[in-house]
């Protein structure tokens, strides 16, 4: 009888098993069955269309994500104009109009303020010490808070490392040159130089060669010989300019639509967050490697290169500390990110005294 009973409940547990194991492949299957959630963004940028460095950037962006994600988020890009104009990127990924913007921080400074020391500051970190201060100093934290009241979340999606001084149609040979001449330069730097007697403008790039030739503005800067090679402004203006003191480094960034990213699920939250740090290391990489082979070549056009004198210089470094100084008093958040900004920049220069500095001096 025992032997009977075993028996009997062997037979149950296993009819138990077998329908378990139904049930859980069915599950399975009708899982399988149902096809991911897929998304199709937008993202507005500031640039030309496939313009070298900054539009093919954005480009390569969308199609790691695409890849990395299996098609699940797919990126369509719209260069400077298409959709909205360069100078409104913010605003659209604010609205929702894209869920995604790139750009630099400094263009949107009549709408958060804050913003222009998220892309470069006169005199200030370089490109290493400017990712290390956002990602291990604090950086990103107070970058969240500026744009939060905006919708919009902020990530570093590549630099184009240390620009030039700018192309100008006569010599610099002091500070009475700078007085009364009109040129492009947005951010900090172009406030600087307005305390010195120029008159400063902000023109997106498109605008700038056309500008420069035509004698509407005297001088501009841009970026560096691979982006200023690409737009041919050596044919516009004489003399080139260094060092850049304006942008010792430029964070470009990706704007992303709060609500958007939300809806995201985490593994392509992940996705953007890892391929926007790829993107930057591939936008680092290019402009290291471009910059030399267009420099020889914009020498070979004739291009005369300038450097500023020590007393201009001097007096740019003066004036940047109280155009910082008063961009910093404007608010209590202001003035944190310039007091963290500049604790790290102190602490960091110590090292690189004895490292950078010294080796390109022997070099």
């Amino acid at each position: 009888m025992i032997r009977r009973h075993l028996l009997l409940a062997s037979a149950l547990f296993a009819a138990i098993g077998l329908a378990g194991c139904k049930d859980e492949k069915t599950s399975t299957q009708q899982a399988a069955a149902e096809p991911a959630q897929s998304f199709h963004w937008k993202m507005v940028t500031a640039w030309p269309k496939n313009y070298p460095g900054l539009g093919t950037a954005a480009e390569r962006l969308a199609e790691r994500v695409n890849a990395m994600s299996g098609g699940r988020l797919t990126i369509k890009v719209y260069a400077g104009g298409e959709l909205v104009p360069p100078l409104e990127v913010f605003d659209a990924v604010s609205r929702g109009t894209a869920e995604l913007g790139h750009g630099a921080a400094y263009y949107w400074k009549g709408k958060v303020p804050a913003a222009q020391f998220f892309t470069a500051v006169p005199f200030g970190l370089s490109t290493s010490e400017m990712n290390a201060w956002l990602s291990k100093g604090g950086g990103q934290q107070l970058w969240d808070e500026a744009y939060a009241p905006h919708g919009v979340k902020p990530v570093v999606v590549g630099n184009t490392g240390m620009q030039m001084g700018g192309w100008y149609n006569k010599e610099i040979n002091s500070l009475d040159d700078l007085k009364g001449l009109k040129i492009r330069m947005p951010g900090l730097g172009g406030e600087v130089l307005s305390k010195l007697g120029a008159t400063t403008v902000n023109l997106p790039g498109g605008e700038v060669f056309t500008s420069l030739q035509s004698n509407a503005i005297d001088a501009t800067d841009w970026v560096s010989p691979y982006n200023d090679l690409a737009f041919g402004l050596h044919k516009a203006a004489k003399f080139y300019y260094y060092p850049g003191w304006q942008e010792p480094q430029a964070v470009l960034e990706l704007l992303i639509n709060q609500k958007a990213y939300d809806s995201l699920p985490a593994d392509l939250q992940a996705i953007l967050t890892e391929a926007a740090r790829a993107a930057s290391q591939d936008m680092l990489d290019d402009y290291v490697y471009h910059n030399a082979m267009a420099l020889d070549e914009l020498k070979k056009q004739g291009t005369l290169l300038k450097r500023f004198p020590d007393e201009v210089l001097d007096a740019m470094q003066r004036e940047s500390e109280v155009v910082l100084g008063e961009l910093a008093a404007q608010s209590e958040l202001n003035g944190r990110i310039w007091a963290s900004m500049k604790a790290f920049q102190a602490q960091v220069s110590q090292m690189h005294q004895l490292s950078e500095k010294e080796l390109y001096n022997w070099r």
